[in-house]
């Protein structure tokens, strides 16, 4: 058997594999009504549909997590090699953290943390 033939047969059999598990999947499904509003905050009765839209409040407040967020990745494995490399890391770390600051702090000035 070649090569070419080889895989064509891997190939066939992985069409079929994947082909009887989804005829699988549809044969044992369990058939429920489609779920209508129902509690995802806290368990609490819900006040408003679960893909109802948000605030457009919420965007700054999610962009500013992200951007703290990939802070802690980026310290993380500076905090490991900080002695290996050494005094230039602080330095670079440092001015990130600058850039960060100057974010925060242009939000501030914009009123992107106020709620009223």
């Amino acid at each position: 058997m070649s090569g070419f033939t080889a895989a064509l047969a891997l190939l066939g059999m992985v069409l079929l594999v994947l082909g009887a598990v989804y005829v699988a999947a549809w044969v044992l499904r369990v058939s429920r009504p489609p779920l209508l509003a129902k509690p995802f905050a806290g368990g609490l009765p819900p006040a408003e549909h679960a893909f109802s839209r948000y605030h457009v409040r919420w965007y700054a407040i999610t962009m500013l997590f992200l951007a703290f967020d990939m802070e802690m990745i980026f310290m993380y494995p500076w905090t490991l090699v900080i002695s290996a490399v050494g005094p230039s890391s602080v330095i670079e770390m440092f001015s990130f953290l600058g850039v960060l600051l100057a974010g925060v702090i242009y939000a501030w000035r914009e009123g992107a943390l106020r709620w009223a």
